[in-house]
């Protein structure tokens, strides 16, 4: 029998699914990375980067975690926001545990008030964390975290810093010692659940946003619509950035070609160091005024359309 049979056998192993919940921009992303060793979900300075249910899976010995991480919760205006919500709100609901990750520095916010009310009326009972400890000082931390116990009922309380890893270890113990005994869900050398196609273009979407800074909006989106392997490891990717308007088209093209190109050379830079393998990237922009309205979109995301 293989060390691989062997382990797959042992009445030791657990494997569990955390969902990792919270307001937009409260750092879930970074958390999830930071627990799993290794990027699996985009990040920018940007609120709702996140858009999908993306799992991230780490194993510690005989146990399998997996992270789900959640779009943010906020208000919903338009399609696209109540498919992100009713995403997380599933992912919570299908969860063995879930963690409320609440930036510290925002505080207990609006939207973190209607979330921690919403998972008391769901009878959800989550663990505390606190992200961005770095970014304030002690006492008005303390009373942040008397304030969000006194308001809702959680199990656990952590204070973290996804950033710098401070606090993080002892937040992934917790959270293994909770998870149920089981089979694993997913192989032990896999690190997500999202295809390389969707990976390839929340990469992109990523360095947009990064390089865009503040000029364009959140009316952007990244598909990717070929990928070809080469007998050399190497990859050709043709991938189309979506945009609402032609203004915001000359934006993300920019000067010359020189804005796109940049964003194309720093998306094939990180795809390179992510999938370990030489990458050739095409980017391709287009003006697309519905895309929100797109379902195969939503399909691509795991989003449900009509909600």
């Amino acid at each position: 029998m293989s060390d691989r049979e062997q382990n797959t056998q042992d009445p030791a192993r657990r494997c569990g699914f955390v969902a990792v919940l919270g307001a937009p921009n409260a750092g879930k992303s970074t958390l999830v990375n930071r627990l799993i060793g290794a990027k699996v979900s985009i990040v920018s300075p940007k609120a709702q980067t996140t858009r999908a249910r993306i799992a991230g899976i780490a194993v510690t010995g005989a146990i399998q975690t997996v992270y789900l991480d959640l779009p943010g919760v906020f208000a919903p205006r338009r399609r696209l926001d109540r498919a992100m919500v009713d995403a997380a709100w599933r992912g919570a609901g299908d969860a063995d545990f879930v963690l409320l990750v609440v930036d510290a520095k925002r505080g207990f916010d609006d939207e973190t008030a209607q979330i921690v009310a919403a998972l008391r009326d769901r009878g959800i009972a989550a663990g505390l964390v606190v992200n961005k400890i770095d970014l304030i000082k002690r006492p008005p931390l303390l009373d942040l975290v008397a304030t969000l116990n006194r308001e809702g009922a959680f199990t656990d309380t952590f204070l973290v810093s996804a950033a710098t890893g401070d606090g993080t270890a002892d937040l992934k113990r917790a959270i293994e010692a909770r998870l149920p005994a089981g089979p694993w869900h997913y192989p032990e050398d896999q690190l997500t659940d999202i295809s390389e196609r969707l990976l390839a273009a929340e990469v992109t979407r990523e360095q947009a946003f990064l390089q865009l800074h503040q000029e364009l909006p959140y009316a952007l989106a990244v598909e990717t619509e070929k990928w070809e392997d080469f007998a050399d490891g190497s990859a050709r990717i043709e991938q189309t950035i979506y945009v609402q308007r032609d203004g915001q088209r000359k934006i993300v093209i920019g000067e010359k070609g020189a804005k796109v190109k940049a964003i194309g050379a720093a998306a094939r830079a990180e795809l390179a160091r992510i999938l370990g393998r030489n990458i050739h990237l095409f980017l391709h922009v287009k003006v697309a005024e519905n895309w929100g309205e797109k379902r195969d979109f939503y399909r691509t995301w795991g989003l449900e359309y009509d909600v």
